[in-house]
């Protein structure tokens, strides 16, 4: 089974994440920083991120670098899902490796689209 780390500081996004990523068959692993999210993927690396960008202690961007540099840590695509909508951030999080960006607040269809694009489903 796949597996989907979701990266988030709320935990009723993570709840919602998961509900939606369970039902496309990943199996859900939970971080709510980047530093636990980037201890994790150091033990085994998941199959995708859907990251947040603005958490405490470290925040998405500096996970996305930290992971990509890991090794390996080019394979799990990455999903920023956040509220930062403007064109640099979105530009910024691509030219550090995301895979592709959603918008919060986001649903089913939004993450399975997203999800297909990037090759997942």
């Amino acid at each position: 089974m796949r597996t989907c780390l979701v990266v988030d500081d709320s935990s009723v996004i993570r709840k919602v994440a998961r509900r939606i990523l369970e039902g496309l068959d990943f199996q859900i692993v939970e971080a709510e920083d980047g530093e636990k999210a980037l201890d994790i993927c150091k033990r085994g690396l998941p199959d995708a991120v859907l990251l947040d960008w603005n958490m405490p202690v470290m925040d998405g961007y500096e996970f996305l670098g930290n992971l990509r540099r890991l090794p390996g840590g080019d394979q799990p695509k990455v999903v920023f899902c956040t509220t930062e909508n403007d064109v640099a951030h979105i530009a910024r999080a691509l030219h550090a490796g995301a895979n592709e960006y959603i918008m919060k607040p986001f649903d089913k269809d939004i993450v399975t689209a997203k999800f297909q694009e990037v090759g997942l489903i």
